[in-house]
């Protein structure tokens, strides 16, 4: 069974800095596209950034410059190192990932992760 587990997530003041992590575990074939979305109480899911299976990358534009996503492909794990955090920044953070399991692409999901911008 394929599973994202995320971790880094916390407390920070604004101004500071996270660093988000996430791994691909159980049977598939291969990973393609690997995002962060993010989740504020009361507002819809939104994507944060991606990185392609290709090496491309993008990102919310309230986040560039300040966010970075990075992927180890032999681990099979996608970071998101946050810095210059805000509290417009606070939300729950999920991993996505399309994965193919056999002959099919599958979408999943992390269980996500809360991010805290608070002094």
């Amino acid at each position: 069974q394929v599973q994202l587990v995320e971790s880094g997530g916390g407390l920070v003041q604004p101004g500071g800095s996270l660093r988000l992590s996430c791994a691909a575990s159980g049977t598939f074939t291969s990973i393609g596209a690997m995002r962060w979305y993010r989740q504020a109480p009361g507002k819809e899911r939104e994507l944060v950034a991606a990185f392609s299976s290709g090496g491309n990358t993008n990102y919310a534009d309230s986040v560039k410059g300040r966010f970075t996503i990075s992927r180890d492909n032999a681990k099979n794990t996608v970071s998101l190192q946050m810095n210059s955090l805000n509290p417009e920044d606070t939300a729950v953070y999920y991993c996505n990932a399309d994965i193919l399991v056999l002959r099919f692409t599958y979408s999943y999901w992390g269980q996500g992760t809360q991010v805290t911008v608070s002094s």
